[in-house]
Order: C-alpha cells, then sequence, then structure tokens
C-alpha cells in the first residue's frame, strides 16, 4: 500500500512542479487538509471528528461525478 501511495504522491508532485495550474490545486487541496487537520484537533472526541471530515470529503467527491 505505502508503494501504491508513494507513487502517487510522486506523480501530485512531478504535475504541481510542470503545470501552475495543477500547482495552484495542489496548494488549494493542502490548505483543505490543514484547516481539517486543525479542526480535528480541537475536538474532544478526534475519532469522531475525524470520521464526520471524511464523510463530508467522501460526499464532495460523490456530488462531482
Amino acid at each position: 500500500m505505502s508503494v501504491l501511495l508513494r507513487q502517487i504522491a510522486r506523480y501530485v508532485a512531478q504535475r504541481a512542479a510542470s503545470d501552475p495550474e495543477a500547482r495552484e490545486k495542489a496548494i488549494k487541496a493542502a490548505r483543505g487538509v490543514v484547516k481539517q487537520a486543525k479542526l480535528i484537533a480541537n475536538e474532544d472526541d478526534r475519532a469522531y471528528a475525524a470520521g464526520r471530515a471524511f464523510r463530508r470529503a467522501f460526499d464532495k467527491l460523490q456530488s462531482n461525478r
């Protein structure tokens, strides 16, 4: 599994380095991840907060199809 994630990360990094539009999308995604991580870290029940964040992201992906 980590090999696949490493390959995905390498692909994203190469795209971001070569394409300004992809770079902007990667920056926006990273900022969103940081924002969600801060929200999860501030909650008392972190597992529940992480589950809610995952559900919101999953629903957003499903609605974009």
